[in-house]
């Protein structure tokens, strides 16, 4: 049996690493009761795949993962009361959104991730002419730029720019070899990192 999982990250939470929270959820899913479905070989692992890591820092408000469980072990008579259990056996800034059944034979869930949508908002003010920036920043047909010594275009990493409601809304490729990072458009706009708030509101999955 394959569930997805939509869970909110936050809290002292977003503070821990992609591998502590694959950590973490075989730890919630034991204490739920649930009766996980372990790999093949020398060493076997839990089944467990999260969509996509969320860097240090950033709270995820609708983060996903699939687990898989024993047929017929499930520990509740419906995914209502799963996620409640799932929520009481969660720590602080665990936030347990939802569970659905997933086809077993669809694609690992880490593959299916196209993009993420972002929202950054400034502790200070930000300058009056930022939505002309982001206008100007959107008719580039390229936007060098460099990361750990690798030179890379940003501009086809995204997918949606937008100043509104005080708040810098981005919707930016998410896929292996090809990620945009909500940071990288920071500096470009010449937005300063350090006085911003950035929040993962959630992922795009392909169709």
């Amino acid at each position: 049996m394959r569930l997805r999982i939509h869970f909110s990250k936050a809290d002292a939470l977003r503070y821990i690493g992609h591998l502590d929270l694959q950590r973490l959820w075989e730890r919630v899913l034991r204490r739920a009761g649930c009766a996980l479905v372990y790999s093949q070989g020398f060493h076997p692992q839990p089944k467990i795949q999260i969509a996509s890591a969320l860097p240090l820092g950033l709270i995820g408000h609708d983060e996903l993962v699939d687990v898989w469980l024993e047929e017929g072990k499930m520990p509740a008579a419906s995914l209502t009361e799963l996620a409640q259990r799932l929520q009481d056996a969660a720590p602080r800034g665990l936030y347990i959104r939802s569970v659905e059944n997933v086809d077993e034979r669809a694609p690992a869930l880490p593959t299916q991730v196209l993009a993420a949508e972002y929202r950054v908002t400034f502790i200070g003010q930000v300058t009056a002419d930022l939505p002309q920036r982001v206008e100007a920043l959107l008719r580039q047909s390229t936007l060098p730029r460099r990361r750990r010594e690798r030179d890379y275009d940003l501009r086809p990493l995204i997918f949606g720019l937008e100043w509104k409601e005080n708040a810098l809304y981005m919707t930016l490729a998410a896929q292996e070899g090809a990620t945009g990072r909500p940071d990288e458009v920071l500096a470009t706009l010449n937005l300063p990192i350090e006085e911003s708030r950035i929040e993962r509101l959630r992922l795009i999955l392909k169709s």
